[in-house]
């Protein structure tokens, strides 16, 4: 995500000055293209005299809080640390602003929340909209909850122009290999380079998520700092649900490999699972003239199996 933001404001505003942190030990191969495009700071966001240092160097106009353990499969395996990166980490940051307040850093704040905040949804609640209630279901759920209603207690507490986004599925190059598209993608390119057996390993198909071009979203995340109400959430999203065996079949089916077979692994089935999440960003689009442009089964995913093809 922050990659293809960078991509989206140096295209868009080339006079921006870009501020990005890393850990010392981050892999660096999918912003490599941005070395000396931009300025990075070593950073760890469960730092707070780490965050102040470089809140103070780089004085914002605009923060796009896109740091978090992301992976929703991890948290069940490390509750305590995505915990502490999400909510710990957004606090740190939060303060940080706050504590230069005074001297006159007012940034406009954008949070990556998720649509996992919903969690269980019930059958007469389709599409989710901003006003459904929080039944989070997973560890990492409960954390972006958490970040959400900060950002809210922030902005009523201190006035920090802090937008709450509700961010549903997003992917495309570069995307982590845990995820599940950029998996399916990985493992097809495998096959076909003859790195892996003719077999790809997946957990629940009958998931029902609603996908939108990370592109796509980097747009709506730039459009939402400058026409988004403070204080306020905004889903953003595609408004269609895809079936994760959808999603499958096609990779499947561009693949050159036309043996390919389907097998369920247990270990990367969840303690508990949300069926359906589609979301209604009527909210949002009242607001800005957006909608996704990229076609998520025949672009999104032809770009991501690429995408893994120059690199396995």
């Amino acid at each position: 995500m922050g990659s293809h933001l960078a991509d989206f404001i140096l295209e868009n505003f080339p006079t921006a000055e870009i501020h990005g942190i890393k850990r010392w030990r981050s892999k660096t191969e999918n912003v490599s293209h941005l070395d000396g495009k931009i300025k990075y700071h070593e950073c760890d966001i469960k730092d707070a005299h780490n965050v102040y240092e470089v809140i103070e160097k780089s004085m914002p106009d605009k923060i796009f809080h896109l740091a978090a353990q992301s992976y929703v499969p991890a948290s069940w395996d490390s509750p305590a640390e995505t915990f502490t990166t999400n909510v710990v980490g957004q606090a740190n940051l939060f303060e940080a602003v706050k504590k230069f307040k005074t001297g006159g850093l007012d940034p406009v704040i954008l949070i990556a929340g998720s649509s996992e905040e919903y969690g269980k949804v019930l059958p007469d609640e389709l599409p989710i909209k901003e006003t459904n209630p929080f039944r989070p279901l997973s560890p990492y759920a409960v954390s972006k909850t958490a970040q959400d209603l900060m950002g809210y207690q922030y902005h009523e507490s201190y006035g920090m122009k802090i937008i709450r986004s509700r961010a549903f599925n997003h992917s495309g190059p570069r995307r982590g290999e845990v995820f599940v598209d950029s998996n399916f993608a990985k493992q097809v390119a495998e096959i076909e380079k003859g790195k892996k057996e003719p077999i790809i390993r997946h957990g629940n198909l009958e998931a029902i998520r609603d996908f939108t071009d990370v592109r796509d979203m980097v747009r709506a995340y730039w459009l939402a700092t400058e026409k988004c109400e403070p204080g306020e959430a905004y889903n953003i999203c595609s408004g269609k649900g895809y079936r994760i065996q959808e999603i499958l079949d096609t990779l499947v089916e561009m693949s050159t490999n036309k043996d390919i077979k389907l097998e369920q692994d247990p270990a990367r089935m969840r303690p508990s699972d949300v069926p359906v999440l589609t979301g209604d960003c009527q909210k949002f689009t009242k607001i800005i003239d957006w909608k996704p442009e990229i076609d998520y089964l025949s672009k999104t995913l032809k770009d991501t199996l690429d995408y893994w093809r120059e690199r396995v």
